[in-house]
């Protein structure tokens, strides 16, 4: 006998929105929701298998039997089977058993919209009421002006499970004390924004949470869902906006998640040139289909909305645009105008970004995009993709061949390091030093750097630098403020006893101090996304491995910077600048503070009537060796 009453939250215009792919808050009405029906407390369950025969709701208060509740299909077409079970509680666990019309196959799956899950390797579902009273209200009404981009925006990348760890335990540190720790740390170092990878439940941690089986729960590995928004709300009480990894892009196959979810290839495409991913061995989303394109709108507005999340950096784009990503000739097939385009993907992307933006026009999205498609950081009403920002993927490569070179190679290689202001300005760009960068013997960051330990060290002091002072916002992954020696591993702690050393105690002081320099001098961060913010004085000396360049802001304040890129010191070193009467030294990498030898100080240059890089004026310099200058301009 089936014990559900027949119940609906979904209204015929919820359907038809529904069925349009246009109802972007769907959380709202699938999956499952504690109420009271005709005086009687219980759970209404609604999930989408528009190939069922029958789907029954199991769990510990129905001891996993399959058929004692049973859902009720709705009779507009729509796939969704919906009803309210009696007595059903918080903190009761489920899955759907489905009987499909395909071949008779019986799945057992996860909830789809499911607000908690239980801690893998346990599979199911958890019934749950999001219950929160939010005390971040001044951080929400002026978070606009921290997220804007022309404010400062620097980013430090953390795994929460792998940050810190309570080794006498063996266990990670919990969303609450997180909230005590890595807001310290991150509050500490000066960044405007934390971006934690992906935080949505995920069966399988050497994926590091990339492969997601509940997109609308936070993992049960650090807390409740309530903890992490008390984690979310202690960074906004700092003043630090949060930014969570969002994955649209692919999806397991493990037997509880989206994959084969009602028998047939519902959430991902049908057809294994579009449907599945060999690299990563995970399935793809079937973006031309209306119902999973709402899926995933809902879920990102999910987060904005429930969990005050300030910004989505949406891994894995470029996979996603084109038809041919990872595949040899044969795999795929072209679009209906010949090309290499996924056509769906891409309006699916433009799609996303407006609805973002029209409903939280004060948030950011941030492409993981590592091709020259163009416009991914333009609004769509101008062709563009309609992302906030872009990694600059370009920058990281040439970037970090350069620093991996030996300082008596590196006049060699140059353009390496110019190259990138060629295209600086075709995107809104963010520069990422990220986890990608430190993993599988590529080495940590200070570990890439030639030379004994003083020049390593020195070497990443310099890469700081020259980062935070070329044109774009900056992302650090965790361990690379102070140095961390050893490649990233999910699985260990990092090594904060490190901290001890000097010279990592100096590549703290020094990101500390790049942060508040970058954020306190609007020259940096004022027109970081366009040419008039920034100026060569010499990008053509390779002889002797230096540039110099000017950031500028919008009313003409200037910052000069000077980078030396060899260990041996330049002294006297001229720079031609004009319409500047004297300048003030900010920031010196070889300050003893920062691991450096002290002897460089530049604390009184002087402006003379030296004719210098076509320039009236000019100003001798000693560079320290690995090191970076920067000045203000009075």
């Amino acid at each position: 006998m089936n014990k559900v009453k027949v119940h609906s939250l979904f209204s015929d215009f919820d359907i038809e929105l529904f069925k349009s792919g246009k109802h972007y808050r769907l959380y709202e009405k699938l999956g499952s929701h504690l109420m009271t029906v005709d005086g009687v407390e219980g759970t209404y369950f609604a999930v989408w298998a528009p190939s069922a025969k029958k789907v029954s709701v199991i769990g510990n208060f129905n001891y996993w039997i399959e058929g004692e509740h049973q859902l009720n299909v709705r009779w507009d077409e729509s796939g969704i089977w919906e009803g309210f079970i009696p007595g059903v509680k918080q903190g009761d666990i489920y899955k759907y058993k489905i009987l499909s019309h395909n071949n008779d196959i019986k799945t057992e799956k996860a909830d789809p919209f499911a607000k908690r899950c239980e801690h893998p390797p346990k599979t199911a579902s958890v019934v749950w009421k999001l219950d929160k009273k939010w005390k971040d209200g001044t951080w929400m009404q002026n978070r606009k002006s921290k997220n804007s981009i022309k404010s400062p925006f620097s980013v430090y990348e953390v795994h929460l499970g792998s940050w810190k760890k309570i080794v006498e335990e063996d266990r990670s540190l919990s969303f609450l004390e997180l909230a005590e720790d890595l807001v310290k740390h991150v509050k500490s170092l000066n960044f405007t924004h934390v971006e934690f990878m992906p935080i949505m439940e995920y069966p399988y941690d050497p994926s590091w949470g990339y492969q997601i089986t509940g997109y609308f729960a936070p993992t049960s590995r650090f807390g409740y869902p309530e903890e992490f928004m008390s984690l979310v709300e202690k960074f906004h009480q700092n003043d630090i906006g949060v930014i969570l990894d969002w994955v649209p892009s692919h999806f397991p196959e493990d037997a509880h998640g989206l994959g084969f979810f009602d028998g047939t290839h519902l959430y991902e495409h049908p057809h294994r040139n579009k449907g599945y991913h060999p690299d990563w061995k995970s399935l793809i989303f079937n973006y031309g289909r209306n119902e999973v394109k709402a899926f995933l709108i809902s879920n990102a507005l999910f987060w904005l909305d429930k969990y005050h999340v300030d910004g989505l950096r949406v891994d894995a784009v470029a996979s996603m645009l084109y038809l041919d990503y990872s595949r040899e000739e044969g795999e795929w097939e072209p679009n209906i105008y010949g090309g290499n385009e996924y056509l769906e993907a891409v309006s699916f992307i433009k799609e996303f970004n407006e609805e973002v933006y029209k409903n939280y026009p004060d948030v950011q999205t941030i492409a993981e995009e590592s091709t020259s498609y163009p416009k991914v950081s333009k609004p769509t009403f101008l062709g563009g993709l309609g992302f906030g920002m872009k990694w600059m993927m370009g920058w990281m490569n040439d970037t970090l061949e350069y620093f991996s070179k030996e300082p008596i190679y590196r006049k060699h290689h140059h353009n390496e390091l110019t190259f990138s202001l060629n295209y600086a300005f075709t995107e809104n760009f963010m520069l990422p030093l990220s986890h990608d960068e430190v993993v599988y013997g590529k080495r940590s960051l200070v570990n890439k750097m030639p030379g004994d330990q003083w020049q390593k060290f020195a070497n990443l002091r310099l890469l700081f630098g020259y980062m935070f002072t070329h044109p774009g916002t900056n992302l650090i992954f965790q361990g690379a403020e102070f140095g961390q020696y050893d490649e990233w591993n999910f699985q260990k702690s990092l090594d904060w006893h490190l901290l001890e050393n000097n010279l990592n105690q100096g590549i703290l002081e020094l990101v500390k101090k790049l942060n508040s320099v970058y954020q306190s001098e609007s020259a940096l961060y004022d027109q970081q996304f366009i040419p008039e913010g920034f100026q060569w004085i010499d990008y053509n000396d390779a002889e002797n491995s230096v540039l110099s360049f000017i950031r500028k802001d919008k009313d003409e304040h200037k910052l000069i910077v000077v980078c030396n890129f060899t260990p041996v010191p330049r002294e006297n070193y001229r720079i031609g600048i004009e319409g500047v009467k004297s300048i003030k030294l900010l920031l010196n990498s070889d300050d003893k503070i920062y691991g450096g030898t002290g002897y460089y100080k530049n604390s009184n240059p002087k402006i003379e009537t030296v004719e210098h890089h076509a320039k009236n004026t000019s100003v001798n310099l000693d560079l320290p060796p690995l090191g970076f200058l920067i000045f203000k301009a009075v």
